[in-house]
């Protein structure tokens, strides 16, 4: 006889002189490491399958860059991805629509790391086209625009419009962007600092090359009655020798911008 039986023969004996609550507890000592790596494996299988069969693609994401989150319109972008999503006939059972409004750029205090991870995440977005349409202050919407990441909304605005939103259009300056690209190793300490300069994106007449980088979110708009971005003039912020202002631009990447563009018209910019 093998060790190993003769091992079970012993356990057999003396389980079988025991009470139930004895064998319990028996089993609980030798056994209960091998309970707990079962539970957790099966906890683990379950979780993989769930999210396996819950999991949906994107069918539209927009990022709302430091928007202002506040205790009065927390829960709102999930009551506009409903909607949203119904308006776009935008498929439920396999796509979702994210309406994203903790994007925090701010890079005070205990928000430097956590800020980085966010430019990090959105430049990869970004470039992938995974971003369907941003809203962003003047500052970080400036940023983006001058390294070419938006469509000119000149070339997918219908004429009607274009004459709808040509008071609210933000002009960057082509000029810019391509100035800075010329050289890949021009000095980029040489060149102006883009706060420094005084520059009204709402005049295209002081550009070299104005392109309509994106549209102004007005204060009759659906982000404004929510109160998104009301911190800039409540702290009277300026960028550019300008007040700052929310902008909403479609990235280059996306390849479906007629979504966004029923995205805009449905924040009612304007109306």
């Amino acid at each position: 006889m093998s060790v190993s039986s003769e091992i079970r023969e012993e356990q057999k004996k003396a389980l079988s002189t025991m009470t139930m609550k004895e064998k319990l507890a028996y089993f609980w000592d030798y056994y209960k490491i091998h309970v707990f790596a079962a539970v957790i494996i099966i906890a683990l299988i379950i979780s993989f399958v769930r999210q396996y069969l819950d999991y949906k693609e994107i069918g539209f994401y927009a990022a709302l860059l430091n928007a202002g989150t506040t205790e009065n319109n927390i829960g709102l972008s999930d009551v506009w991805q409903e909607d949203f999503q119904e308006l776009a006939q935008i498929d439920p059972g396999e796509y979702e629509v994210c309406i994203d409004t903790d994007m925090d750029m701010s890079e005070e205090g205990m928000n430097a790391q956590y800020a980085i991870a966010n430019r990090q995440r959105l430049i990869a977005m970004l470039q992938t086209g995974d971003i369907s349409a941003m809203i962003a202050d003047t500052e970080n919407f400036e940023s983006y625009a001058r390294n070419g990441y938006f469509y000119d909304l000149e070339t997918l605005l219908s004429a009607e419009e274009l004459e709808k939103y040509r008071p609210y259009f933000y002009y960057t300056d082509a000029a810019a962007f391509e100035d800075e690209d010329a050289d890949p190793a021009a000095d980029m300490t040489a060149l102006p600092d883009p706060a420094a300069l005084t520059i009204d994106h709402r005049d295209p007449s002081s550009m070299e090359k104005p392109v309509v980088a994106g549209l102004i979110v007005t204060k009759d708009s659906k982000i404004a009655d929510a109160g998104y971005y009301d911190y800039l003039a409540e702290a009277e912020l300026t960028y550019q020798g300008y007040p700052s202002e929310a902008v909403i631009g479609i990235p280059v990447t996306n390849a479906d911008p007629e979504t966004a563009i029923l995205f805009i018209r449905y924040l009612e910019l304007g109306d």
